[in-house]
């Protein structure tokens, strides 16, 4: 199908903790979708309400980026799937169980997909790290590494849990592999060009994600071959395991022993130009606008 007659909604914005995020990869993808010839508006999901503005529009694919709840678990893809219309990215199961961290680790275990070791804590119970240090402390359902810390000492576990907490119920106590950080995009049924994150702090927190110069994009990723093709199988591995089709973005760590871990599923990867699914698919000789084109045709065929 031509693109000049696509209709694409941006559905961006949002009332979750990323809400700025998602309104910044929002206006980023509207520019490109333009340049690419498609029919382009947009909706600020900013008020519950939203459902009334939404059955008003007329528009051929819904080109979701929100970020974080009702973004990514699941919520708005439930929506769409009612009204009957394609939208960009995983259904409402892969979404929900990719955006619910304890969940996909499970999957993953059972998958025979590598991940670190970690325990589930509540915010009920006495907490007991059984885990040895030093570990990684995040909430179970946020992105952007909203809430997450890394802890190496006993006493640091109290305020990295307060943290946490402040954003879900449930936690998660994960075991920090020491090595390096990776990130590979998946677009259909490919993985893309990997990457190896060099950030200047002592992880990729939400500065080494949105301020510039603050992380090291090495792409592509300096791994002999064998290791590359490996963490690629691994990813798209991952993707498969939860179920997520269109696209996602997969995030790993390789030890100084090259065993490979997949720490989580993003089912809608940031698009800014700081950002690593863009970037990956750069790697593979697709260019931003291309990227946008092929994720909407990924949409109208499923």
């Amino acid at each position: 199908m031509n693109s000049h007659k696509i209709s694409v909604l941006v559905l961006k914005g949002g009332w979750s903790s990323e809400r700025n995020i998602s309104l910044l990869s929002g206006r980023v993808v509207e520019d490109g979708l333009k340049k690419a010839g498609f029919r382009v508006s947009s909706l600020d999901i900013k008020k519950r309400s939203f459902l009334r503005e939404l059955l008003k529009r007329k528009f051929n694919v819904a080109f979701i980026t929100l970020h974080g709840r009702f973004g990514e678990d699941g919520g708005i893809q439930a929506v769409l799937d009612g009204m009957g219309v394609p939208y960009t990215g995983s259904g409402v199961l892969a979404s929900a169980l990719a955006m619910n961290k304890l969940f996909a680790k499970k999957i993953f275990r059972s998958s025979g997909i590598p991940t670190p070791e970690w325990q589930e804590i509540s915010k009920y119970e006495l907490p007991q790290v059984r885990i040895p240090f030093p570990v990684v402390v995040k909430p179970s359902a946020e992105g952007s590494a909203i809430g997450v810390s890394i802890v190496e000492r006993k006493e640091e576990l109290i305020p990295a849990f307060r943290r946490a907490f402040k954003y879900n119920d449930k936690i998660i106590v994960e075991k920090y592999i020491e090595g390096i950080e990776l990130s590979v995009g998946i677009l259909g049924e490919k993985a893309l060009g990997v990457i190896e994150l060099r950030p200047k702090r002592k992880f990729y927190d939400y500065k080494a994600k949105y301020v510039t110069g603050m992380c090291e994009h090495i792409v592509p990723a300096p791994l002999p071959q064998r290791d590359y093709k490996r963490v690629q199988e691994i990813a798209l591995d991952a993707h498969r395991a939860l179920g997520c089709s269109g696209y996602s973005r997969v995030d790993l760590r390789m030890d100084n022993k090259k065993r490979i871990y997949v720490l989580e599923v993003n089912t809608i990867p940031g698009m800014l130009r700081l950002s690593l699914f863009p970037e990956s698919a750069r790697a593979e000789g697709i260019d931003f606008v291309e990227l946008l084109k092929r994720m909407v045709m990924l949409a109208m065929r499923s």
